[in-house]
């Protein structure tokens, strides 16, 4: 279920889509700072590189639902924007794991939009072997971007299997949950 009103009730987003469906999703990650390559620089509106210095943190997600693989992700942050902050590692910390909507807002940071661009192709020999499907079957793509106002503050791809899984989408009118 991919919908705007999914980053309102806290927690994973994920963990919320699969206890809505009576499933227990759970995943694996990787952290690293890296150097963004172009085209992450690109839809993160980042400056040209600084040599080999790493501006992003990336992460590399498997997603899994009761277990079984659902999805793969990459996410990249611009560390301009993290570093020295208790968000920093999107899966450690205080508030680790309860996507990026919230995570931002924890310094501040009030994420306005996300802009998707859903393709499909075929899964590549590594995606294949993670989603434990064929490598020449055909996954959908999603290339998500997350905005404050008009500045990207994360962007992802991800990949499903679409002879396994479907995609949903929704809008809301939801509005920002008053302060208590």
């Amino acid at each position: 279920m991919r919908s705007w009103n999914r980053n309102a009730r806290g927690g994973s987003p994920f963990a919320g889509e699969m206890a809505n469906q009576g499933r227990l999703g759970s995943w694996d990650y990787e952290s690293r700072t890296a150097t963004a390559p172009a085209e992450i620089r690109g839809r993160l509106a980042l400056d040209e590189a600084a040599g080999d210095d790493p501006d992003v943190v990336r992460t590399d997600y498997l997603f899994r639902g009761d277990g079984r693989p659902v999805m793969v992700s990459i996410t990249w942050e611009p560390l301009e924007l993290t570093r020295g902050t208790p968000i920093v590692l999107p899966e450690d910390g205080p508030h680790a794991g309860k996507g990026v909507v919230e995570r931002m807002r924890q310094i501040g940071v009030q994420v306005t939009h996300a802009a998707e661009v859903v393709s499909a192709r075929n899964a590549t020999v590594e995606e294949a072997k993670l989603l434990d499907i064929g490598a020449p079957a055909i996954v959908l793509t999603i290339e998500r971007t997350y905005y404050a106002d008009a500045r990207p503050v994360e962007t992802a791809d991800l990949v499903i299997p679409v002879d396994q899984y479907q995609v949903l989408y929704g809008t809301s009118t939801w509005d920002e949950p008053a302060a208590h």
